[in-house]
């Protein structure tokens, strides 16, 4: 299993365009490792979250994506840029089961685990997706916050990534419920730290 060459290429052009038009601030990104597998879960704020995302790290995110964006031509272009889609109607086991194969290539995965953007102000409950994959692959999560809006050169996003941690029970319930309030003290403190005005 090898990374997308067009994640690769596209990659530097999505930070620049995002650095340049959101002018996000990134809190911790040193928490993301080099090399290791990471399951990178947290809020989802906005259909640009990706490349928010994708901007804050040097390594290619395999992102688990609703399965209604590959029709099409974005199919062709999604699926080579290594998006994995999921049916949101139904527990999708192939979609769990390729996210696990990257991840056990020392790859990584970004999920959102509310599931959609679809929602009010508050932190919808989370899909048990993120910790199920961490468990059965034995790999760290690391739990991140987008604050803000994305305002054309506002300074108005933060992205704030927490330390990696590890599954430490089969209780995937209990571990659910522990990533949900990690994420929710990251927006507590990166609205601490950011300048969303």
């Amino acid at each position: 299993m090898k990374e997308s060459k067009l994640y690769s290429f596209v990659r530097p052009i999505i930070k620049i365009f995002t650095n340049l038009v959101f002018r996000p601030k990134y809190i911790g990104i040193e928490n993301i490792p080099l090399n290791k597998r990471i399951v990178l879960a947290g809020t989802h704020t906005h259909n640009l979250d990706c490349i928010l995302l994708i901007s804050s790290t040097n390594r290619n995110i395999h992102f688990l994506a609703k399965s209604e964006l590959f029709k099409g031509f974005k199919k062709i272009i999604f699926s080579n840029l290594g998006l994995i889609p999921v049916n949101r109607n139904r527990k999708d086991h192939n979609a769990l089961e390729k996210a696990e194969k990257y991840l056990e290539n020392n790859f990584v995965v970004g999920i959102f685990p509310e599931g959609t953007t679809e929602k009010g102000k508050c932190l919808l409950p989370f899909k048990i997706g993120a910790v199920k994959m961490a468990y059965d692959t034995d790999s760290e999560i690391i739990p991140f916050a987008i604050i803000g809006k994305y305002k054309l050169f506002k300074n108005n996003l933060t992205i704030i990534f927490d330390k990696p941690y590890k599954i430490q029970s089969n209780d995937l319930e209990y571990e659910n419920n522990k990533l949900r309030e990690k994420v929710k003290k990251l927006i507590k403190k990166g609205e601490k730290h950011g300048n969303n005005k």
